[in-house]
């Protein structure tokens, strides 16, 4: 296979959780570009409506369906939706993500804990199970899971300096979770001829330079990056495509670091 064709998607369904937010449309927008049909899911479904036709304007394949990782039987409903109207489910990106109640161990309540683990934990945990189903039928599948750089080593507290930012204590562990569940579902599903990995970007500048300019954080943490800078909308582009298409057919149970060499220190 020449190696422009390995990273085509033509012919691919690829679902994106959250597809609609700050990190979830270059993700689908990477997807499409490589030929894919773009399945963008989320509760609001006239964004993820919207996001898809944008997509359609461009020429592009994709469409906008609800899903409420919260309710099982929105996320069957879903899969069943996609194989009723593509045929297959080739590659599901686990991008969504709950911030609801996020915060430090001492303000945390159990409700709110309770809470967030259910999109985070369990959320995932039924959308992966369901459309996993389809992939081992098809004998074949891709699951991608945005992780973050939270998730492979510890808050650094002191970048934060004054400005009353902080990292959630749910946030490290939903992260941390998910690169072990990535490794258990490549090592379970590699016989079935399905890959899982893990992507883990750094600090994403148009969710945090946009929303708080140049503060102490935010020179704290470009000072501390190697590159330089934040991530942009175009960073995870590359690293999507490449884990979703043939380009990386026998990479599995990897956590692909994109953080501008963060955690290299």
């Amino acid at each position: 296979m020449n190696v422009r064709d390995s990273f085509d998607l033509t012919d691919r369904v690829c679902v994106v959780t959250g597809g609609a937010g700050l990190y979830g449309k270059p993700i689908a927008w990477a997807l499409a570009e490589a030929g894919a049909s773009v399945v963008i899911a989320s509760r609001n479904a006239e964004h993820c409506q919207a996001a898809a036709a944008e997509l359609v304007a461009e020429g592009y394949q994709a469409v906008g369906m609800r899903l409420d990782l919260g309710e099982e039987t929105s996320i069957v409903r879903l899969v069943d939706d996609v194989v009723k109207r593509f045929g297959q489910l080739d590659v599901l990106v686990n991008n969504a993500v709950s911030r609801e109640g996020f915060k430090t161990l001492d303000q945390m309540e159990k409700s709110e804990w309770e809470a967030s683990q259910r999109i985070n934990s369990t959320g995932l945990m039924l959308m992966t199970k369901y459309a996993v189903q389809h992939m081992v039928t098809n004998g074949k599948g891709v699951i991608i899971n945005i992780g973050s750089i939270q998730g492979v080593v510890g808050p650094n507290f002191p970048v934060y300096g004054d400005t009353g930012m902080t990292s959630p204590v749910n946030y490290t562990y939903d992260k941390s979770a998910m690169v072990g569940f990535t490794k258990w579902l490549a090592n379970y599903y590699g016989q079935y001829g399905i890959r899982a990995n893990c992507i883990s970007p750094g600090g994403y500048g148009p969710g945090v330079e946009e929303r708080y300019g140049d503060n102490e954080f935010v020179s704290n943490y470009k000072r501390l990056t190697p590159l330089g800078r934040f991530a942009d909308e175009s960073d995870i582009k590359g690293p999507i495509v490449f884990l979703a298409s043939e380009a990386s057919r026998y990479v599995t149970g990897h956590n692909l670091l994109v953080d501008g060499g963060w955690t290299s220190w």
